[in-house]
This record gives C-alpha cells, structure tokens and sequence, in this order.
C-alpha cells in the first residue's frame, strides 16, 4: 500500500492534469456557449447574471458640495474630483462648498 506522502502527491499531480484539462477546454467550451446564445437570441440578463454598470435599487449617493462651477460630489471615498482637488490645493476649505 502506499503511504500518505505517496499518495498526496498522486492527488496533487491528477488536480494539475485535471486543471490544464479545464484550461484546454474552457476556449471551446466559451465559444459554444456564446454561439448558443446568438442562434437563440439569450442575453445574459436572461440567465440572471450581472450586468455591467450600477446594480438595480443601489441609489446614488446625494451631493454633499457644490463647485464653483455648478459640480456636485457626494464626498465619498475614492479619488477627489479635480475641482476639489484645486480648491484644496488654493488653500479653501471643501466646507465653504457644502451645500
């Protein structure tokens, strides 16, 4: 019988064998699901998967500050616009700009 280093190995070689055997077929398998799709007209969206852009029922956030120029920005995490980036940099407060 083999022993248990033995036979973790064996595993471990047959999960690389079945890993490249997916990564061989998953082109294959791709293109005929998308060939499926177009002879039948299925969207994603009929499948219930995700769409690109904001989910359904997450509402944007309100505005917070007001820009010189009529900018809003609800002042969440992330990067700053640039108008409150400059007004920043010029030393003004982004309280000056709360709406």
């Amino acid at each position: 019988m083999a022993s248990y280093d033995e036979l973790m190995a064996q595993a471990k070689a047959l999960m690389e064998q079945a890993e490249q055997a997916r990564k061989n077929e998953l082109a294959e398998v791709i293109a005929d699901i998308r060939a499926k799709m177009k002879q039948y007209g299925i969207t994603v969206e009929d499948l219930g998967g995700a769409t690109r852009g904001r989910k359904p029922g997450k509402a944007k956030a309100p505005a917070k500050y007001r820009g010189p120029n009529g900018e809003l920005w609800a002042g969440g995490p992330g990067r700053k616009p640039e108008w409150v980036r400059s007004v920043l940099a010029s030393g003004k407060s982004i309280e000056d700009f709360r709406i």
